[in-house]
């Protein structure tokens, strides 16, 4: 067995174990691309070259500015104004909780802290306004979701990253306009499938505005404020949102307008590990040829026109069982331009996009944190066995629809 497939061999692997344990396969892949570089003769330098520096600082300033941002509250009270512009209109109630969950995700919380902080208020607020329990899970996670290819959330950061490399830097919010556009769609029609029309003429007994966790401080708006300034200097200057989330957070430190130690305490370290590692194990793939390989398999049952689909269909079956973020961007992103070439022609961005979705729509499954956190929120009168087992179908049935909302949406047909 040569290199390149003993290198493929072991990210199949790890794929593999982070469908089947729990386990951080951040650790493995790092593990596995030393011993790669051992059989393969590359220097142990050479090897931590391939490891993603850039990625890595991006991630943690990204993530450092929004968990400052959740643990002083700031937040938290963004949610609850948010909420209390509903009223007590149910239909209201579901769509201010998709753009609620769809804002905070697309200025940097990123889809699971997103998620922890919409669930909550939003499967209470379901039971209040007589919303199903199911609906306002998968409003909940297909919103959170939407947003999170924005270029200041952390899974935006990987897609950016990926799109550095095969020099297409430009397009990073086209991908996000991909995403978001594509989540409202398949969003709009289960609304509809689902009755959500009828909610419009229904209005809950009592007020569904949030409980006010306290006043609105200087932290909460200095917070705010650095937010904002990050937001504009991405858009209009070309601030590095790693640095300049880095700077961010330096003047809320500076300022105490969060708990450094239970800051860097609550930061995802897990999720940054696992996106690092796997990045590092493909980069060893892709110096070894173990991704012409994995490319190759994948564009054996693919044409230009129909690789869309595909790449959307084994993204969510990967997804559906292991973590987006932290396997299967880091895995399957690099693969793009290896697709292009090896089938003679293609769209990046569409393949680029149709990954992103396929992968994300699963995210709802009660495999997943989203749609864990859910079930976990749901009021006391929730069958949550029932909810589990209509989430479960939910996720499976998202590698289908997936597929083929990225064959009519990415592969030339809608956009």
């Amino acid at each position: 067995m040569n290199v390149a497939a003993i290198s493929l061999c072991a990210l199949l692997l790890v794929i593999l174990l982070s469908c089947v344990t729990r386990l951080n396969v951040g650790f493995v892949a790092i593990a596995f691309a030393w011993g790669i570089g051992l059989i393969a003769g590359i220097d142990a330098n050479q090897v931590i070259l391939g490891f993603p520096s850039s990625l890595f600082l991006t991630l943690v300033g990204v993530t450092l500015l929004f968990t400052q941002a959740e643990v002083n509250g700031t937040l938290e009270r963004v949610a609850e104004a948010l909420m209390r512009l509903a009223g007590g209109n149910a239909g209201g109630v579901v769509v201010l909780f998709f753009l609620m969950a769809v804002v905070l995700s697309t200025i940097g919380a990123g889809a699971i802290a997103t998620a922890a902080l919409v669930a909550p208020l939003a499967m209470g607020a379901a039971g209040r306004a007589g919303i199903s329990p199911f609906l306002m899970a998968i409003i909940v996670g297909n919103g959170s979701n939407a947003g999170n290819l924005s270029p200041l959330s952390p899974v935006g950061v990987i897609a950016q990253k990926t799109l550095e490399h095969i020099g297409l830097a430009d397009h990073a919010w086209r991908i996000y306009s991909n995403h978001l556009i594509a989540h409202v769609l398949i969003t709009a029609i289960v609304l509809a499938i689902l009755g959500g029309w009828k909610l419009w003429r229904s209005n809950s007994q009592e007020s569904d505005a949030a409980q006010i966790s306290g006043q609105w401080q200087w932290l909460h708006w200095l917070t705010l404020a650095m937010i904002a300034l990050l937001l504009a200097g991405v858009i209009f200057w070309k601030v590095p949102v790693g640095l300049g989330a880095f700077a961010a957070a330096m003047v809320l430190t500076v300022c105490r307008a969060a708990p450094e130690s239970t800051v860097v305490a609550k930061m995802p370290w897990g999720i940054i590990l696992m996106v690092s590692g796997m990045s590092l194990l493909v980069a060893m793939l892709e110096r070894t040829g173990g991704l012409d390989l994995f490319s190759a398999a994948i564009a054996r049952f693919s044409t230009p026109h129909s690789i869309t689909a595909v790449v959307a269909f084994v993204c969510g079956l990967v997804s559906a069982y292991s973590s987006t973020s932290g396997v299967v961007l880091p895995a399957f992103l690099p693969m793009v331009p290896k697709l292009i070439a090896q089938m003679g022609g293609g769209d990046a961005l569409g393949m680029i996009s149709s990954i992103n979705l396929g992968s994300h729509l699963v995210d709802v499954s009660p495999l997943s944190t989203i749609g864990a956190m859910c079930i976990a929120a749901a009021g006391a009168g929730v069958d949550r066995q029932k909810l589990f087992g209509d989430l479960m179908l939910w996720g499976l049935s998202m590698t289908l629809v997936g597929a083929v909302a990225s064959y009519l949406l990415f592969g030339g047909w809608l956009l």
